[in-house]
């Protein structure tokens, strides 16, 4: 082996070469460069508290697609992406006595406890063997060394009061430059093989194709959504009217799952949103998708104000909350079996996908911890288990505004479910693509069969309690009309859900407002 520099790099949530500093600082730094990705058995055992799958089928195949691309962008930069399974503390302390000539370790940090028990673990066995350790900040918009907060216990509780600082007092930082060749692996190293699902003793999966996200991992495919999002179609510049659909690909983004793996950098997503603003368009749609980005860094930043809080029963709030654990109630929850047709389809969509829609997991999260009172750690760690886009900072974040005791400051936070599925799925459409055994029912009264009368369900040849649940519970906002059989009642019943829209308009588009606004007073 070459006695010269080497520099191995520990790519994990940073599948990606544009705007990739580990990458761009071992550029300057090494003469030979290891990119490294290691298949760490511990993310293929059990979620902490309920002992669910921890990585599902679809984040896995979204998972092998985005190294494999990554592998093929590096080897025609002339380079390689070294693949091993193993923990990372372990493959490392291997190359470094394999490798004999290696000047640094370096991977980009991250704020969650098992991520960073992985860190101190490297960051050991370095010491151990007299390696340097380099680390970077890469995973968000703003850096965490921008904030205009003096440190992380000083962050806002209040994403308002986060968002107005950043945006006023501080910049995205410029993307970092692409280079046309990296600096090649050390003469002998094996690439190693990319596992299959079945080498790493994990499901396949099948692809439905009514999923609402039929697209593959890795960079590629991340920067080429982008332009047909944005440049293409100029789908962007409609975002904000659409972005709460439920069918079909172009309804929203779809970036969550290629930035949750790092595939595609947040800033060059901003970058290329002020490219859009001054060569086509500025808009509320066009704000819409840095406000949302900006959500995704509050969760990042909360996580690491509040640590491990972020995991706990009582929530970042310390709220004494009587959750239930019914299995018998979750199960019936995760499996679409509810007897609540909104809920249901979305449900069945992310266990037959790995994909639900904003809209659905809002409605889906606080029928589970406002309807049904289960701890709301049993529907973040499904979650955890089947969503493509996992993200632990935003799925951890997320549940917890859901229940309640996160970064929330409005009590009582409930979604009406009814109300919701008139409101999204006016015509049932979406119920019924997820629900066959409802196909029949017609219009609007798929959301509520049971209100629905015997000879209306026997000629949709739908019977409550065999071919299709009966609800388990229905919530006092809903009962009004139902349990009757006269049509005239049941048009009544919906007009009287749908009612005025859940947010107020004079509070609907305070980010936009702010955004627009030359005051920024708002």
């Amino acid at each position: 082996m070459s006695a010269s520099r080497t520099i191995i790099c520990l790519l994990r949530n940073d599948l990606r070469l544009h705007d990739n500093e580990l990458l761009h600082w071992a550029q300057r730094n090494a003469e030979y460069i290891v990119p490294l990705y290691c298949f760490d058995p511990r993310h293929y055992v059990g979620t902490y508290h309920f002992n669910l799958p921890k990585t599902g089928p679809f984040r896995l195949r979204f998972l092998l697609e985005s190294v494999k691309d990554l592998r093929n962008t590096l080897v025609n930069k002339g380079s390689n992406l070294v693949v091993r399974r193993g923990k990372p503390e372990t493959v490392i302390a291997e190359l470094i006595k394999q490798l004999g000539s290696v000047s640094g370790v370096a991977f980009q940090e991250e704020v969650t406890a098992e991520e960073l028990n992985v860190e101190k673990k490297v960051r050991e066995v370095c010491a151990k063997l007299n390696v340097k350790v380099h680390t970077c900040w890469g995973s968000t918009l703003f850096h965490r060394d921008d904030l205009p907060f003096h440190h992380s216990s000083s962050l806002p509780d209040v994403y308002t009061q986060f968002r107005k600082a950043v945006e006023t007092q501080s910049r995205v930082r410029p993307l970092l430059q692409t280079p046309e060749k990296l600096n090649p692996l050390p003469v002998g190293l094996e690439e190693g093989s990319v596992p299959t699902a079945e080498d790493l003793e994990q499901t396949e999966a099948v692809t439905d194709p009514r999923s609402a996200f039929p697209c593959s991992g890795g960079e590629t495919h991340a920067l080429a959504r982008l332009k047909h999002y944005f440049w293409d179609t100029d789908l962007v510049a409609t975002y904000k009217e659409t972005r709460n659909g439920l069918i079909g690909v172009d309804y929203s983004t779809k970036f969550a799952p290629w930035l949750a793996m790092g595939c595609i950098s947040p800033r060059y997503i901003y970058h290329q949103i002020k490219q859009y603003e001054t060569e086509r368009t500025a808009n509320q749609s066009t704000y819409w998708v840095i406000f949302e980005l900006l959500w995704r860094d509050y969760f990042r930043f909360v996580a690491l104000k509040y640590g491990n809080r972020m995991f706990h029963v009582k929530g970042l709030q310390e709220k004494s909350v009587p959750w239930k654990r019914d299995m018998k109630l979750f199960d019936a929850w995760k499996e679409g079996r509810t007897g609540v047709p909104f809920v249901d389809a979305n449900m069945r969509e992310l266990a037959m996908t790995g994909f639900m829609s904003n809209r659905g997991r809002q409605n889906v999260a606080s029928f589970l911890t406002k309807d049904l009172c289960l701890d709301w750690r049993m529907g973040a760690e499904w979650f955890e288990y089947l969503l493509i886009d996992y993200d632990v900072c935003s799925n951890y974040g997320n549940w917890l505004y859901s229940a309640g005791i996160g970064n929330d400051p409005r009590e009582n936070r409930k979604f009406n479910m009814i109300k919701q599925g008139l409101d999204y799925d006016s015509n049932g459409d979406y119920v019924r693509q997820w629900l066959p055994e409802l196909q029949t029912i017609r219009g609007a009264d798929v959301h509520t069969p049971w209100i629905l009368s015997s000879a209306a369900l026997s000629h949709a040849q739908v019977s409550l309690g065999d071919t299709y649940p009966t609800p388990v519970i229905v919530a006092p906002e809903w009962k009004k009309g139902s349990g009757s059989s006269d049509t005239t009642v049941r048009r009544i019943f919906i007009e009287i859900i749908k009612g005025p829209s859940h947010t107020p308009k004079q509070h609907r588009d305070r980010g936009i407002d702010f955004y627009f606004s030359r005051s920024k007073n708002l």
